[in-house]
Parts: structure tokens; sequence; C-alpha cells
């Protein structure tokens, strides 16, 4: 951990740049040039601050607000089509220390946290938006949680089923099983097949949070707190 920003900058093949801050799992942004992405960035700091907040890191998030890029990775056709990391840094493949596997998981836990409450708070019906297909509030709620054992937890052998992942005990044993895996395959210095251990915490941690702040900024009803 540094007083800097670090950023990760996935340039795509033609034209969208993803910025990952790679100490704070959650924080992705995309723009159309490596600028327009930092710019981005930058503007969801505030957001974030309530993340960083809930897991106990909210002086240490408050230091970190200049950029520092650390590494730029070529991108595939996927990060021009998705606006999402889909490449592994060089950086991400070192195997983290227990404190810092811990202290990123505490801020993906602070994620789902999040995600959750805002799931709770927004109105029912959403502005129209072209983001996922114009979901629905209950549509991306589904989505979001059953996404995880689909797309992610599964590279750690953890495969929930949807039904279990869309009931509050089920979902919770569920995140207790990931995180339990992940830090079994840190441990061990194995990466999620394809993935290494930090790119699948960030992967994991920026898919909630997108969604989180898909939700607040379709909401009809009372804005979301910040």
């Amino acid at each position: 951990m540094t007083d800097r920003l670090r950023v990760i900058l996935e340039i795509g093949k033609k034209r969208r740049v993803v910025a990952g801050a790679m100490d704070w799992p959650g924080l992705d942004r995309w723009g159309t040039s490596e600028d327009d992405a930092l710019d981005r960035l930058s503007s969801y700091l505030p957001r974030y601050a309530g993340v960083a907040e809930l897991a106990g890191m909210g002086r240490a998030f408050a230091r970190a607000r200049d950029a520092e890029v650390v590494e730029r990775v070529p991108g595939s056709s996927s990060t021009d089509f998705w606006g999402i990391a889909h490449v592994p840094s060089q950086i991400e493949r070192d195997v983290l220390s227990a404190a810092e596997l811990e202290r990123r998981l505490d801020l993906l836990g602070a994620c789902w946290a999040r995600f959750d409450d805002v799931a709770a708070r927004v109105s029912g019906e959403l502005r129209p938006g072209s983001r996922g297909g114009g979901r629905s509030r209950d549509q991306i709620i589904r989505h979001t949680y059953g996404a995880e054992p689909g797309q992610f937890s599964r590279k750690v052998e953890v495969r929930t089923p949807l039904e279990d992942v869309l009931t509050p005990d089920g979902l919770a044993t569920h995140r207790q099983e990931y995180l339990d895996a992940i830090r079994a395959y840190n441990a061990e210095g194995r990466p999620a097949r394809t993935w290494p251990i930090q790119f699948l915490v960030r992967r994991t941690a920026h898919h909630v949070m997108d969604h989180a702040w898909e939700l607040e900024d379709r909401n009809l009803g009372v804005a979301a707190a910040p």
C-alpha cells in the first residue's frame, strides 16, 4: 500500500481503455483514451469512499488521490466491447501476503454490503437506460448475485446453485465459502484458472460495484446515500 492511487490501464484494441485502482477492488472505470479513463476513475473517488469507510479504510483512501499508472496492459476485443478489464496485468500475478489479501477481501466484503444496501433501497422502477439492456431492478439484483458463481467463484471451485444465492442464508454461505477458497488458493500460490487471485478479487468487486452504481444512477426514488 502507498499513498498514491496505483492504477493499471488496460488498452483496448480500438476504442476503450479501462483504468483499475489495483489497491482498491471495485474501483474500475473505462474511457475512450488513457486520460479519459483516468478522469472517469477520479470522478468516482467520492462514490467509492463509502466502500472504503465500510471497510474501515476511509482515512487511507482519502490519502490516495494522486493517480500513478503502474502498468499498461494490451487489452482484447472484449476490452473494447464491454469496457471491463479482461487481461490480467503482470503485477497482479504476484502472490499477495496474507495481510494484504485480507485487506482486499475486507474491501470486497464492503462492496457486497454496499450493493445489498443499495438494492434494498432503490425504487422498484428504474429510469430507462442502455446498460444491461435496460434491466429492471429485480433483474439487476438477480444478475449480480447469479453471475458471481456463474462467472467468478467457479474459478476457485465454488459452484453455488442460483437458487441458493437468491436466498439470504444461501448468499451468506456462498460468500463465506468464496472468501475461504480465495484464501486457500492464495496461500498455495495457485491461480484461479487463467486468472491470478488479485485479478479475480478485482473483477468480482468491480462487477458488484458497477451494478450498485447503475442502480443508484437509475433510481427514481430518494437518492441513495453517498
